[in-house]
């Protein structure tokens, strides 16, 4: 990948305008994830204010940092300073190896994490080392990409990929409708008792903007299709211990599916009942959202190598459950 031109003399700290041509391996990857790729050492909340505010170009038009690129597509990179102290301050170690202890699985070309409550998936906004970063720091000069991404307080399976082409076959999955690429299960606490049986949620999810830039989901005509199937496993102190298996893969989708439902998740700040989650956090100690991403099913190479990745419930929510009853 080269300039088209040869850049000037950049200050101490400080990149030149490139324009780059985005190769075959890269067709797929969202432009931000590429901006970083390129801008090493940049914090994910410099590309997103580069990108909102025009200075990347693609094919010398504005472009919105989730766009995927394709061979060919040409990439404004403006000039940006980076410090030299966000290149030497890592993640710190008791964090390393708290993510350390937490991969359930590896193998040539995937690393599956069960991801703590609390932890995003990646670096941003008032967050210096997420999931991802803190797992390159553990796998130096080591290729690692987010397939996926689970909210900050959801806890379970995040997929890294290690190879571009299990990156960019996972993602194929993904698109796939209706779940047939990739099978995800859930485990979840619902508020009240849920009926019996399979409910189902078809119901649009369209995700805007409060105040201060916080995204808020709602379910309106106007947002994309979204598919929920929630199953009551068990009843806990008049709770529903459910399993929920997704079609789509929207932000917040269980969450505000299950509050469509009337019956919000446990522990859900945004989109619960701040009563009941008072009552719970006092009287059983329940301190977080309780939601779980249990299980992946899925397979490479053309269906030809299955996988099934699991990630054990998380402690302090068994514990929820026992002191339930």
């Amino acid at each position: 990948m080269t300039d088209t031109a040869p850049p000037a003399k950049p200050a101490e700290g400080k990149t030149s305008v490139r324009l780059l041509t985005v190769p075959e391996d890269r067709a797929g990857q969202r432009l931000d994830n590429f901006l970083l790729g390129q801008l090493k050492g940049a914090p994910r909340s410099l590309v997103y204010k580069l990108v909102r505010s025009g200075q990347v170009r693609v094919n010398g038009g504005r472009a919105k940092a989730e766009r995927k690129l394709e061979a060919g597509d040409e990439v404004r990179v403006p000039p940006v300073r980076l410090t030299e102290e966000g290149d030497k301050a890592g993640p710190p170690a008791a964090f390393m190896k708290r993510l350390e202890d937490a991969i359930v699985f590896e193998d040539e070309r995937l690393l599956a994490l069960n991801k703590p409550s609390g932890v995003a998936s990646h670096g941003g906004s008032g967050i210096s080392f997420g999931a991802i970063e803190t797992l390159r720091a553990l796998r130096p000069g080591k290729t690692l990409e987010l397939v996926h991404r689970l909210d900050r307080d959801t806890s379970g399976l995040l997929i890294v990929a290690k190879k571009r082409s299990a990156l960019s076959e996972l993602q194929a999955l993904l698109r796939e409708d209706h779940g047939a690429g990739i099978r995800k299960r859930y485990l979840t606490l619902l508020v009240g008792r849920m009926p019996d049986g399979t409910m189902t949620v078809d119901a649009p999810l369209h995700v805007g903007l409060r105040q201060g830039g916080e995204r808020h989901v709602q379910v309106n005509a106007i947002g994309k299709e979204s598919v929920s199937h929630f199953k009551v496993l068990e009843r806990r102190g008049g709770h529903s211990y459910c399993e929920v298996r997704i079609e789509t893969g929207r932000t917040h989708q269980i969450r505000v599916h299950a509050q469509h439902l009337g019956h919000p998740v446990a522990g859900d700040d945004k989109y619960g009942d701040p009563d009941v989650n008072k009552r719970l956090r006092e009287q059983i100690g329940l301190k977080r959202l309780f939601l779980h991403a249990a299980s992946l099913e899925f397979a490479l190479d053309n269906g030809k190598t299955p996988y099934t990745l699991n990630a054990p419930l998380a402690d302090e929510l068994v514990e929820v459950l026992n002191r339930l009853g």
